[in-house]
């Protein structure tokens, strides 16, 4: 009998569904979604109406899809150049632009269509509104054209919560305000952290990101002026009386943490250390608006 050679099996490439789903960018979409929720938990008073909460959430899900896919459609030439997204679908040309903007089309529609008919017509505009400005504001207008694009661009970043507010009230509170002012304030110094490990992507792509226009030193020192002023805003919910005791501690010692892993990284730099700021500062939303519940029905029982 002939001898069987062994041989190495050829990686699978990944089937149609799973390019799909991978324009939905899933991780950045359930940090938004996230914060929708945490929007309409606090919105109500006492327990939710989970059937409005599910159709909101599924809404507002469908939607950010959208606008990630639609952002992977407009950016697939810059996106090849760089090596943390050139594996995407439509920058290495498993999907097509058709496709792609069917797909996103689709996604679109059926979340607004949801909204509208499910939720409310504020939450569906003020939605529809967020996906214009992530996807054709920033992505079109601010990214290529000026280092202060995500500072400006996280304006639309910042919706979540007020989204959420808007499905449960049917108006933007004040503390929905609150929430957004942090996120808003949380953005450059979490995308920064990024930026700064990916400077050479980005000067490839000729992107216009603040380490590559005004150099690390500056960037770092950014970082640490923004985790400061955010430090104050995380205080507004205690200060207004949105929050209580058990989101002060959680608050207080977060955004200590933010700020120590700033300065570290003004001090020290090094690109672990960005990495290690940049997932920290992850945490660091996610942790503070978990907070924000638990001290919100903490109280009420």
């Amino acid at each position: 009998m002939a001898e069987v050679l062994p041989t190495t099996a050829l990686p699978r490439p990944p089937s149609r569904l799973r390019q799909f789903y991978v324009l939905t960018k899933p991780r950045v979409v359930q940090l938004i979604v996230f914060c929708a929720l945490i929007g309409m938990l606090l919105a109500y008073p006492g327990w939710p109406d989970w059937g409005r909460v599910l159709a909101a959430t599924c809404g507002i899900w469908l939607v950010a899809a959208a606008a990630a896919a639609f952002n992977c459609l407009v950016e697939q030439k810059i996106d090849a150049k760089m090596a943390r997204t050139a594996w995407r679908p439509t920058a290495n040309g498993d999907l097509t632009s058709l496709q792609t903007l069917l797909f996103s089309s689709v996604l679109c529609a059926v979340g607004g269509g949801i909204l509208f008919y499910w939720v409310n017509t504020l939450t569906m505009w003020l939605t529809l509104a967020t996906f214009v400005g992530y996807a054709v504001v920033y992505t079109l207008v601010l990214k290529p054209a000026t280092p202060q694009n995500i500072v400006i661009g996280g304006a639309s970043g910042a919706m979540p919560p007020v989204l959420g507010w808007a499905a449960v009230r049917g108006d933007v509170g004040p503390e929905a305000l609150i929430m957004c002012l942090i996120i808003f304030l949380w953005t450059p110094p979490h995308f920064w952290a990024l930026a700064l490990y990916r400077a050479e992507d980005y000067r490839r792509a000729g992107l216009p990101m603040l380490p590559v226009t005004h150099g690390p030193e500056f960037t770092r020192l950014q970082i640490l002026l923004y985790t400061l002023i955010l430090f104050a805003a995380t205080l507004l919910p205690v200060l207004s009386g949105m929050s209580g005791t058990i989101y002060l501690v959680c608050a207080t010692a977060l955004g200590l943490g933010f700020i120590s892993y700033a300065w570290r990284l003004w001090r020290h730099y090094s690109d672990a250390l960005a990495r290690a700021t940049f997932r920290f500062s992850i945490w660091h939303l996610s942790l503070l608006f978990a907070a924000m519940i638990l001290d919100h029905y903490g109280s009420a029982l």
